[in-house]
C-alpha cells in the first residue's frame, strides 16, 4: 500500500488521518461546516481526580462521548496496575454513547463489558470512585436497553462515579 497522503483527506498536524468534520454531543459526526460540539483534547495527563472531575462533568451533560475520551487519556497515562480499571470507564462511556445513539445492542455490550473491568478492581479505586455504584449502573442500564431498546437519555441515564 502506498504512503502518499490522498489529496483532501483531514489530517493533523503529525499526517496522521483525522477526521475534521464537527461532531455532535454524542460524538457522531456532521456536515463540514455545521456548527459541532467541541471535542476533548487527546493525550492531556490528569490526576485521577481532575478524570473523574471531567469526566462526571461531562457524562452529567449528556456528552459521553466525550467522557470516555477523557477515560482513555487515563487509561493510556496511568501506571501499569490501573489501566484496566481506566479502560473498564472507557467502555462505560462508550457503552452510554451507543444506548443514547439508539444501538440497544452495542451499548448492552459495551456496559457489561466495562462492568466486568471495573468490577475486577481489587481494593480502592484512585479519586474515591465508587466501583460498586459504577458496576451496578452499567449493568442494570444494559438489561435495562436491552429490554426497551434506546435511545436513552444520555445525561439522565449518566452514572454517579463518586
Amino acid at each position: 500500500m502506498s504512503s502518499e497522503r490522498r489529496p483532501g483527506r483531514d489530517r493533523d498536524d503529525e499526517g496522521r488521518a483525522r477526521n475534521a468534520r464537527p461532531r455532535d454531543g454524542l460524538g457522531q459526526p456532521l456536515p463540514y461546516g455545521a456548527p459541532g460540539v467541541a471535542r476533548q483534547p487527546e493525550g492531556v495527563v490528569r490526576t485521577a481526580a481532575q478524570t473523574v472531575a471531567e469526566a462526571q462533568a461531562l457524562l452529567d451533560a449528556g456528552r459521553p462521548f466525550h467522557a470516555h475520551e477523557v477515560f482513555e487519556d487515563a487509561w493510556k497515562s496511568a501506571p501499569e496496575e490501573q489501566r484496566e480499571l481506566w479502560r473498564g470507564l472507557a467502555q462505560t462511556a462508550v457503552g452510554l454513547t451507543h444506548a443514547a445513539r439508539g444501538n440497544a445492542t452495542g451499548g448492552a455490550r459495551l456496559l457489561r463489558r466495562g462492568a466486568d473491568a471495573v468490577d475486577a478492581w481489587p481494593g480502592a479505586a484512585p479519586a474515591g470512585l465508587d466501583v460498586a455504584a459504577v458496576v451496578g449502573w452499567a449493568r442494570a442500564l444494559a438489561d435495562r436497553v436491552e429490554r426497551r431498546g434506546g435511545p436513552v437519555d444520555a445525561a439522565a441515564c449518566a452514572p454517579r462515579l463518586v
